[in-house]
């Protein structure tokens, strides 16, 4: 659609969100005439009226409200007739300052009434009813005002969207121009959604040179937070400087220079070992800090109980069950070791060991706290257990970000740590890096921490492959259970999942009742057979709803993929409806009663939970990456949306935080994991080598509770279960084990 240009001055302003300054306002295109307006709607922080717009914008029309104008960009500056002046004065800009005194100033000082406030302010006392106080007040807060307009205008010059430096004015107040004009690639680092290729755009279009040590420290620094994203702690020093040389475009000598400088200013840490390797700070801490805890942990043990066999009978006897030798041995070294790790598959016998354990512990007067990385893993634990289970983060309880900080703090630490005598974690597979740090920050001295996850599923979202490497180090006592038990064996889900995990094919010949495979050999097919099943023919068989069903892929893009899934499936779940309310974001529509998912931690955002009558009965603030819930209201009026979430936590999302959220009819495996379904769908016709593996299929298939349908070529499954290709994650935590162990030997 074609961009127009306009111009005019704010006649009124219809409506404004003074979070976020989207706004609704009717903009005169000819003062004569008095009557040519447009209805202008978008990021317009700030505005007031009377004042004079250059808006470039695109046409759209409104389903309730007609025409508009949507912003694109724009350019204001300060009215020039009278008339604008006046209205300007009398929009309520200074308080105090209504239609009557406005007119005052202005029959005064006509047109250099807005000179006269911004340089001699002291004037408009000459005016009966204004003090030299409320004069000097009028000044100051034109002039904040002004400087608003001025960044915000700065930073369109250098690209840089109007909801974007609305944000960036918000962090740097009056320092806005000189802190970008200096270094814009502090944004990269200090504003949320600023990212190094958006800063570097704006340094470039300011000239700054290619090879100033502001731009190569930014882009090392960019390169160690991309390798973080990817799963990666740190990263080789030849990787990282072969990668910053291609990003930049300059020689590797000069981004060696840049490390040691930045070494030195400690702004990253550089480990000289049998290889370099180059951290960002908060990730070299964070390592030794857990490696340390859990060494000093792990020497902490108990004396065997001498009860603890007459427990064990009993629990039995009561259950009406018999453990086996690895359970046995799990259950006693759980009641002495100061932290144990309990891992192995579906089947294996983890939550019957948790559970002997918790009833152990409870009868010996022990407090208990029981987490997991997810809300749904928790809800898992909880029904598993018949205790309640929280999230990790509700467990350290949330705290806003500290002021400049990027980095989570948390209620409990080392100064005010969890009060519990245990503390059981499950799904450890899923915690990386800095929430184990967060953990064991404020985990007491002399608590327990068992730490229970299969390490066979997919790594941690997050950097760091923590339950692995702590394993891997063989420092900490740790439970590996091997034996299937006879009621799991019934299931085809448990009995192919680790047919997969040891590189056997899954009998997909086998018509059991909770494993199926559907041969489809081309995409179209495929797709018909999969909305088929969401929709109608799953949910009977099942009796449940379309929404307890979920498909898995492990690909975002292509037929299969996330994204056209999600459109596909979203069309048949809830197509668009009289009185359905939807919202267009990116590209993406949401709609009233689509199901979604968060996609990053978001800890200031604030919810409530409601009872059947509508009344709160908590609230607090934080929801967290892989988070899932329904969209129940879309208020376009107030350009917000609210999602209940599977743990009946009410959120409001401002429409400019929708980047926060997608569609979840289908998730990829990795955001599937520590979470179960009722049935799970996997898609499964050809892919890059790099998804098509063997831990990914088996995260899949583990992920279902009643029933798992694979669908496609029994080549592309196959093909699978034959590569077992690990993705390499560049991480020191097994090291470091090893190396505080050996300190505390000697």
């Amino acid at each position: 659609m074609d961009e127009l240009t306009v111009s005019g001055s704010v006649e009124n302003i219809i409506y404004t969100n003074a979070e976020n300054g989207y706004t609704v306002l009717n903009l005169l295109l000819d003062e004569e005439k008095d009557d040519t307006y447009i209805c202008c709607v978008g990021f317009l922080p700030d505005i007031v009226m009377g004042e004079s717009l250059t808006v470039v914008g695109r046409r759209v029309r409104h389903p309730s409200y007609g025409d508009q104008l949507e912003v694109i960009s724009y350019k204001k500056s300060l009215p020039v007739t009278e008339k604008a002046i006046e209205r300007y004065l009398s929009s309520g800009i200074v308080k105090g300052i209504g239609k009557r005194m406005a007119k005052k100033i202005v029959d005064k000082f006509g047109r250099d009434t807005l000179v006269i406030i911004d340089t001699e302010p002291h004037k408009l006392a000459d005016i009966k009813g204004i003090t030299i106080a409320k004069a000097q007040e009028i000044g100051a807060v034109f002039r904040e005002q002004g400087e608003l307009t001025r960044a915000v205008m700065f930073l369109q010059e250098y690209g840089v969207s109007i909801n974007y430096a609305a944000k960036i004015f918000k962090k740097y107040k009056e320092t806005t121009i000189a802190v970008v004009q200096k270094n814009p690639y502090t944004l990269a680092d200090e504003v949320w959604g600023i990212g190094f290729k958006t800063a570097d755009g704006i340094a470039r279009k300011m000239g700054i040179d290619p090879d100033s040590p502001y731009r190569i420290q930014a882009g090392i620094k960019y390169a160690l937070s991309y390798a973080a994203a990817s799963g990666h702690t740190y990263l080789p020093e030849d990787v990282l400087v072969g990668q910053v040389s291609e990003l930049l475009e300059i020689q590797a000598e000069t981004v060696n220079q840049n490390l040691m400088s930045m070494h030195v200013s400690n702004e990253i840490w550089i480990e000289n070992a049998d290889v370099r390797r180059i951290y960002l700070n908060f990730y070299y801490y964070a390592e030794s800090y857990i490696a340390k805890r859990l060494v000093e942990m792990s020497r902490d043990r108990d004396v065997d109980d001498p009860f603890v066999d007459m427990e064990i009978k009993n629990i039995e006897k009561n259950e009406g069950i018999k453990f086996a030798e690895g359970q046995l041995r799990a259950i006693k070294s759980a009641m002495t070791e100061g932290v144990f790790v309990i891992t192995g598959g579906p089947g294996t016998g983890k939550t019957t060991i948790i559970n002997a354990i918790i009833s152990i512990l409870a009868q010996q007067q022990n407090v208990i706290e029981l987490a997991a990385p997810t809300g749904k893993a928790s809800k898992r634990m909880t029904e598993a257990t018949g205790h309640e289970a929280r999230t990790i983060h509700r467990l350290l309880g949330t705290a806003s970000l500290a002021e400049g900080s990027l980095h989570q703090r948390f209620t409990h630490d080392e100064e005010d740590p969890i009060d519990a005598d245990c503390i059981i974690i499950d799904e450890v597979s899923m915690v990386d890096v800095p929430l184990m740090y967060y953990l064991l920050k404020a985990v007491a001295h002399g608590t327990r921490l068992i730490l229970v996850g299969d390490a066979d599923q997919l790594p941690s979202v997050g950097a760091g492959n923590v339950l692995r490497d702590i394993i891997a180090s063989g420092q900490i006592a740790c439970a590996s259970l091997n034996e299937i038990f006879r009621q799991a064996q019934q299931s085809a889900i448990v009995t192919n999942a680790h047919r997969i995990n040891h590189g056997q094919y899954p009998d997909l010949g086998d018509k059991t009742k909770d494993f199926f495979y559907m041969q489809r050999g081309n995409a179209d097919a495929l797709l018909d057979t999969l909305v088929g099943l969401v929709s109608e023919r799953l949910p009977r068989y099942l009796d449940c709803e379309p929404l307890d069903i979920k498909v898995l892929t492990p690909m975002r893009k292509t037929l299969l993929g996330v994204q056209n899934l999600n459109t596909l499936l979203q069309n048949a779940l809830n197509p668009p409806a009289h009185g359905k309310a939807e919202k267009e974001f990116r590209g993406v529509i949401f709609r009233e009663g689509d199901r979604v998912m968060q996609i990053k931690n978001d800890y200031d955002i604030e919810w409530t939970a409601v009872d059947m009558n509508g009344r709160t009965i908590d609230s607090g603030t934080g929801v967290f990456n892989g988070d899932e819930g329904v969209i129940t209201v879309i208020d376009n009026a107030n350009k917000a949306l609210e999602v209940v979430y599977d743990d009946y936590r009410h959120v409001a999302y401002d429409f400019t935080n929708l980047d926060e959220l997608e569609l979840s009819y289908a998730v990829t495996i990795h955001k599937s994991q520590g979470s179960e379904y009722k049935a799970v769908i996997m898609p499964l016709l050809g892919g890059p080598e790099i998804l098509m593996t063997r831990n990914l299929l088996y995260t899949g298939v583990t992920r279902a509770k009643e029933l798992a349908v694979l669908i496609g070529s029994r080549e592309s499954i196959f093909r699978m279960v034959d590569n077992d290709l690990q993705v390499q994650r560049y991480t020191g935590l097994s090291l470091r084990i090893n190396e505080f162990a050996a300190l505390n030997k000697a």
